[in-house]
């Protein structure tokens, strides 16, 4: 009976590359969810438009790259758009809601989200926008070590992943606005007080949180088509991951999206129905034994 088991199970290099995919989903994901977990854990703001900035930055990226042909050009664009967006939302409506309770910051931003999406669909239509793999991106390699081919555009998109959240990392942690916003939660009076405008650096962070949703729009789009309502899964998904590392938590946000991207490629190797399923049971698992999550502090659940 163990032999019989044993020989029903996948290959290894089938499992290796599924652990492959888990790690570029996990990385697209942990993108993401930084912009959420940044924007609630920094201003406690319940942002539901995150998943309609992610469709926005990647259309936005798939006009720029239809002008160009440069898919740099399009990640720039992506990053701009929803950057600019994000300024504009924060200045014009979602600082009204800083003080304000969590059901009016969700039904605003599900507003707000609703309005991106049906704008994007009356310009381009309900259907997909077919964005191409950058000739950088094209073909296939095993690294040397993978049994399978491995799509090179997905083993890009990891590094361009982490080379973004890095980025951010250094902006959050290791500059005076990162410096000026965690003191900001931590008592926002008193730094106001010391004469620094807390709620300026909080603007910035709301746009940040934006393009970080744009981004992670933009370089999906080669391998999920961008669609109007492409964001939604998304979003769900990153509430999830958010739960998973922890209110607030940068590194949660990393650790919890590559956990979620691996449970769903593996579970989906072997029972693929239930690949969504095993995430929200890990997301129940997580809710009972650690409520502030895998990196969240005390007091932010």
């Amino acid at each position: 009976m163990l032999t019989d088991f044993i020989n029903s199970l996948p290959p290894w290099g089938l499992v290796e590359a599924q652990m492959f995919n888990g790690l570029q989903q996990g990385m697209l994901l942990a993108l993401i969810s930084t912009g959420l977990t940044i924007v609630y854990g920094t201003l406690g703001v319940l942002n539901v438009a995150h998943g309609a900035l992610y469709t926005l930055g990647g259309y936005a990226g798939y006009v720029a790259y239809q002008a160009t042909g440069s898919f740099l050009s399009a990640i720039a664009a992506g990053a701009l758009c929803t950057l600019f967006i994000g300024l504009v939302l924060e200045r014009c409506i979602i600082r009204y809601y800083y003080k304000r309770p969590d059901e009016d910051q969700i039904i605003v931003t599900f507003g707000l989200g609703i309005i991106i999406v049906e704008s994007i669909r009356t310009f381009f239509g309900g259907t997909s926008q077919n964005m191409p793999t950058p000739s950088w991106g094209q073909g296939a390699s095993q690294l040397g070590f993978l049994e399978y081919p491995f799509p090179l555009y997905k083993i890009e998109t990891i590094a361009i992943s982490a080379v973004i959240l890095l980025i951010f990392y250094l902006v959050l942690y290791r500059t005076k606005l990162g410096l000026v916003v965690r003191a900001g939660i931590e008592d926002s009076g008193m730094v106001s007080l010391l004469g620094v405008n807390v709620f300026r650096a909080f603007f910035v962070v709301f746009a940040i949180g934006a393009m970080a949703a744009g981004l992670a729009g933009v370089i999906n789009g080669p391998i999920t088509a961008p669609t109007p309502d492409g964001g939604e899964k998304f979003l769900v998904f990153s509430f999830v991951v958010v739960v998973l590392g922890g209110v607030g938590s940068f590194p949660g946000a990393i650790v919890g999206g590559l956990l979620a991207g691996e449970i769903m490629t593996l579970t989906s190797l072997f029972y693929p129905s239930l690949s969504e399923v095993m995430l929200y049971v890990a997301m129940a698992l997580i809710l009972i034994f650690r409520p502030r999550g895998l990196f969240g502090q005390a007091g932010r659940v």
